[in-house]
């Protein structure tokens, strides 16, 4: 079974609206406990979608993407950080880069959770069933937005907690990088190479997940090749 076009951005919508969101309002609200209300200031730190989206990188970009080369790329906008006002700002720049991919995590096991509801009543009920293809659909969306973001490149949040564990000479001179880390990454995804270096891990995490709600990796994967 394969879904159509209209299907799958159905499918999709829903769980990549709130990975955006809630990854970006993560890093709003961290920084914020630790000291920093930029982001709190320009109405960042909300659980609001239009807040976050970026009509290039949220919307036609992940749509052309999933089109043309068969996987979601994207972005938001990037929430406004100062972390010279972290009360501790090499140290604190560890929790405020991490919340984004933890949000992501917490948010694929709660996909997980609803796909397991899902998949133990759909039997002839289509809402349900629906909700089977929207779980399996954000466990891979969420799983994919965290791995991305741990690479260790600036400015993703990989990069900025390497920076953060780095010695102070070593931290500063990897931070140097940040300036071509875009399009580094956009060089790794036209030559294949990003999905070279993200799929087993993609994988590694999709399957943890599985294990901990006792899902068949066979029985996600045909949902999965199916979106």
């Amino acid at each position: 079974m394969e879904l159509s076009l209209v299907q799958k951005i159905a499918v999709f919508a829903l769980p990549v609206l709130f990975a955006i969101t809630l990854h970006e309002a993560a890093h709003g609200y961290v920084a914020r406990h630790f000291g920093d209300l930029t982001a709190y200031a320009a109405g960042r730190v909300s659980l609001n979608p239009l807040r976050h989206i970026d009509l290039v990188g949220t919307i036609i970009v992940p749509l052309v993407s999933l089109l043309v080369a068969d996987i979601l790329f994207g972005w938001a906008k990037p929430v406004p950080v100062n972390f010279s006002n972290l009360r501790r700002p090499k140290q604190d720049m560890l929790w405020v880069a991490a919340a984004g991919p933890l949000s992501n995590l917490a948010m694929a096991l709660g996909w997980a959770f609803a796909y397991k509801i899902g998949s133990g009543l759909a039997p002839g009920n289509p809402a349900l069933g629906w909700l089977v293809f929207v779980g399996a659909c954000g466990i891979f969306v969420n799983v994919i937005f965290m791995v991305l973001n741990l690479l260790p490149l600036p400015p993703l949040d990989g990069g900025r907690i390497m920076v953060s564990l780095l010695p102070h000479r070593l931290a500063w001179r990897f931070a140097k990088i940040e300036p071509y880390g875009f399009v580094i990454l956009i060089v790794l995804l036209l030559t294949g190479m990003l999905g070279y270096i993200l799929w087993p891990l993609i994988s590694l995490s999709i399957g943890g997940i599985g294990a901990v709600f006792h899902i068949a990796p066979a029985e996600l994967s045909y949902l999965l090749r199916a979106l």
